[in-house]
């Protein structure tokens, strides 16, 4: 449903770091950056937008799709040795549905960003 999403964060750099650390083994890298904020994505598609804010942000979910339960862990790995805040170890989350395997660590605004994948285990 949606193309992409874009929300501000306190301090850019950082933020652009984290995300980009904790997200490379969903092969997700900088698409786009410039005055208006940064762009990742996948093959060269912004699909998370950052920009700069003065004003504090309320805190966001966010959840980015996994192929295989090794891509949330080595996320979580990557979001921990990033700065991210354990959320919640990788593992199922049968409560959602049975093959429902996320991990979660909070950003420096106080998101809460998950990778998750919905595949059986191979």
């Amino acid at each position: 449903m949606f193309d992409h999403v874009g929300f501000g964060v306190s301090n850019l750099a950082e933020s652009k770091a984290i995300f980009l650390k904790a997200l490379e083994p969903l092969k997700v890298t900088l698409v786009m950056e410039g005055p208006y904020g940064v762009g990742i994505g996948q093959n060269n598609k912004p699909s998370l937008w950052l920009h700069q804010t003065q004003g504090v942000t309320a805190p966001l979910h966010i959840a980015f799709s996994a192929t295989s339960r090794a891509e949330v862990d080595a996320f979580y790995k990557a979001a921990l040795a990033a700065g991210g805040k354990d959320n919640g170890a990788p593992g199922l989350r049968p409560h959602y549905h049975p093959n429902y395997y996320g991990a979660f660590v909070i950003g420096p605004d106080g998101h809460n960003v998950e990778a998750v994948c919905h595949k059986p285990e191979a």
